[in-house]
């Protein structure tokens, strides 16, 4: 199974910001991921960088001129908005957004964008002065509500100096957004999906905690891979340095009790749960006020069972567990099926190098309500994740 990338007929619209340089790395991981890109670039993008070095990455022809006749565009100059699944302009310039907002066709890029019948993404970069611009807003809000999708800016130090609103994302968070751009209207749309990810900690003392290995990825793929098919996401994190998914709700939390309120306050209006966190089973049964000092005597700590979060949230929503087992996997999964009452279990072994925690990739089993199993085989986490979203997307009602 693909990633959201791989095949994908991307047409990449470059403007004339300084951010440019930053389009050139993002060419480089959109053709990494597997997509086909054609850049289109204005003739003030050519002034910042040079299309030689975008061919370079991308190994396609740039278009810099319509009437240029050394391009197999330049005659049937709408044939790249004809074959585009995505159109994405980064940076996008206050020239270029106000050429948008007016429906104006006399470049390569804005014709591409009058013809094209596929989904567009305009990331915005320039100053703060000029984006907070009334008539740039104004022309930002026409484009929002014909339907393209704005991907920031963010704020920061600016190239004039100034701090505030006009940096174009980084590239992880474009990436994000291109993929969302392409499947926001994908057969989870107006579904809300609710994730967990990661490990909690149980505090003993100020300094001293209580965890696991979780590393969070698991969760973090499900809930890209439910963005990217278009799902309203809500990612309750517990201790992981994964950064935050473009378009994801996180809400970041510590201890199991704090993942099980969030939990049990976001299913409430939810579609599905999908409980991918390494919880604690145990917590100690009370938090020294201060830290505990080294002494020659052993330290006996007293635990306390935690609340289980499945077993606890019931409601009209699919529910989906996570079993990770170092022996007895099938029958320890199976049980936890009937007693949580799951529509559906992701059962890994954690003694296989390639589904343990930390690594990318992961081998799962499903086994559903009815205790029917079916193996999987070694596939990246975002591929598991995909396999999960089909099986909940056949669990909704019609």
């Amino acid at each position: 199974m693909p990633g959201p990338l791989e095949g994908k007929h991307i047409v990449l619209g470059v403007t004339g910001s300084i951010a440019c340089y930053k389009a050139i790395d993002l060419a480089s991981k959109l053709t990494q991921a597997g997509a086909l890109v054609d850049t289109i670039m204005s003739y003030g993008a050519t002034q910042f960088v040079t299309p030689l070095a975008f061919r370079s990455i991308t190994h396609r022809a740039v278009v810099t001129d319509t009437y240029d006749s050394n391009s197999e565009y330049s005659i049937e100059h709408v044939a790249l908005a004809h074959q585009a699944d995505v159109v994405v302009i980064a940076p996008a310039t206050a020239h270029c957004i106000a050429k948008l907002a007016q429906g104006l066709a006399d470049d390569p890029l804005t014709t591409t964008i009058i013809a094209t019948t596929a989904p567009v993404m305009v990331a915005p970069a320039m100053d703060a002065n000029m984006f907070d611009n009334p008539a740039t807003q104004e022309n930002v809000d026409t484009l929002k509500r014909r339907g393209m999708v704005i991907a920031g800016p963010a704020p920061g130090r600016l190239a004039s100096g100034l701090m505030g609103m006009g940096r174009l994302l980084e590239t992880p968070d474009l990436l994000g957004y291109i993929s969302y751009t392409m499947g926001k209207d994908a057969d989870f749309k107006g579904r809300k999906v609710v994730v967990s990810a990661g490990g909690t900690m149980e505090a003993i003392d100020p300094v001293r905690v209580i965890t696991n290995h979780s590393s969070g990825k698991m969760g973090y793929a499900i809930a890209e891979a439910a963005r990217d098919r278009g799902a309203e996401v809500v990612l309750v994190a517990a201790s992981t340095s994964l950064p935050d998914p473009a378009l994801v709700n996180v809400v970041r939390v510590r201890s199991a009790q704090d993942m099980c309120d969030e939990v049990l306050r976001q299913v409430k209006t939810a579609d599905a749960l999908i409980m991918a966190a390494a919880v604690a089973d145990y917590r100690p049964a009370s938090e020294a006020e201060q830290k505990i000092k080294k002494s020659a005597d052993d330290l006996t700590i007293e635990l306390a069972k935690t609340t289980d979060i499945l077993e606890a949230a019931r409601g009209n929503f699919v529910k989906v567990g996570f079993a990770a087992e170092t022996q007895d996997l099938i029958p320890n999964a199976r049980d936890k099926v009937t007693r949580k009452g799951l529509d559906l279990i992701v059962a890994n072994d954690l003694t296989d190098p390639q589904a343990g925690f930390g690594v990318d990739t992961n081998k799962v089993t499903f086994i559903d309500g009815d205790l029917k199993v079916e193996d999987l085989p070694v596939m990246t986490k975002y591929e598991v994740s995909q396999c999960i979203l089909d099986r909940i997307h056949q669990l909704f009602p019609a």
